[in-house]
C-alpha cells in the first residue's frame, strides 16, 4: 500500500467526487476469480489476507432453495470508522476521490492493535499470518486508476458482476439501490456501493404479482 501523501484526508470528507463499487448479485456465480485476480495483482500471498472476499448465502429448502453470493471489499465509506479508530494515523481517505489508502509503515501491527478491524462493519482491514502483520486492504487499485483502468477485480470478473466509478456515474447507470442479500447498509459510515440484488422466488412473486408459466406444447404442434 502507498503511504499517505499530500492532499489525503485523515477525516471522512471528500472535496470533489467519491469513487465506489457496483455489484450485480444476479450475475455472480461465486467463482472467486475476483479474489484470485486481486491477490495476484497486489502480490498478496496465500493466507488469510484477501482484499476481496466472496460469501455464500443459502436460504430456504426444497422445493424453494435459494443461493446467492456476495462479493465484498473495502467500501471506501463516506465516513469511515477505521480512520478515527486508528491510533497511529495509518489510514486516510483521499480528498480528491474518496479512495482509502494505508501507510503500512505507520501501522502498529495486528499483535499490538487491530482497532481498525474492530471498528469496520465490513471487516475490510486485512492481516496476513506473520507475527505482528501490518494492515492492508483494498485501495480500489489506485495504481490502475492513475493509468485510466478499472480495478483488477472488475476487469477480471468473467460474469461482469462488478463495476467501479464515481458514485454519480454508477447511480446514473445502475440506480441507487443499497440493498443486497447478506449486506447491511451502515447509515453511520455510508459505504460507497450500489447493488442489483438477487431476489428469492417469493420476493420475485411479490414484485411481479405472479409468475406464469406457458403450458407445454406437444412436439410437432404449432
Amino acid at each position: 500500500m502507498t503511504p499517505l501523501q499530500k492532499g489525503e484526508a485523515k477525516g471522512g470528507e471528500v472535496d470533489n467526487m467519491q469513487i465506489g463499487f457496483y455489484f450485480d448479485q444476479t450475475r455472480c456465480t461465486g467463482c472467486y476469480t475476483c479474489i484470485v485476480a486481486c491477490k495476484d495483482w497486489h502480490d498478496v500471498p496465500a493466507g488469510p489476507a484477501a482484499y476481496r472476499r466472496v460469501t455464500t448465502i443459502e436460504k430456504g429448502k426444497y422445493p424453494s432453495p435459494f443461493v446467492a453470493y456476495l462479493a465484498t471489499s473495502c467500501y471506501h465509506c463516506t465516513q469511515p470508522d477505521c480512520v478515527a479508530a486508528c491510533p497511529a494515523g495509518a489510514i486516510a481517505k483521499r480528498k480528491e476521490d474518496g479512495i482509502m489508502v494505508v501507510d503500512r509503515e505507520a501501522c502498529l501491527g495486528h499483535d499490538k492493535c487491530d482497532a481498525c478491524l474492530q471498528a469496520c462493519p465490513y471487516n475490510a482491514p486485512q492481516f496476513a499470518s506473520e507475527p505482528n502483520a501490518k494492515m492492508q486492504m483494498c485501495t480500489l487499485c489506485l495504481d490502475r486508476w492513475q493509468e485510466g483502468k478499472k480495478p483488477i477485480c472488475v476487469d477480471g470478473c468473467p460474469m461482469r458482476a462488478l463495476d467501479a466509478g464515481t458514485m454519480e456515474e454508477l447511480e446514473h447507470k445502475y440506480g441507487r439501490n443499497r440493498n443486497a442479500e447478506g449486506f447491511v447498509y451502515s447509515r453511520k459510515t455510508r459505504p460507497s456501493v450500489a447493488f442489483k440484488p438477487k431476489l428469492a422466488l417469493s420476493e420475485l412473486n411479490r414484485e411481479a404479482g405472479r409468475i406464469t408459466v406457458a403450458p407445454l406444447t406437444p412436439l410437432g404442434n404449432s
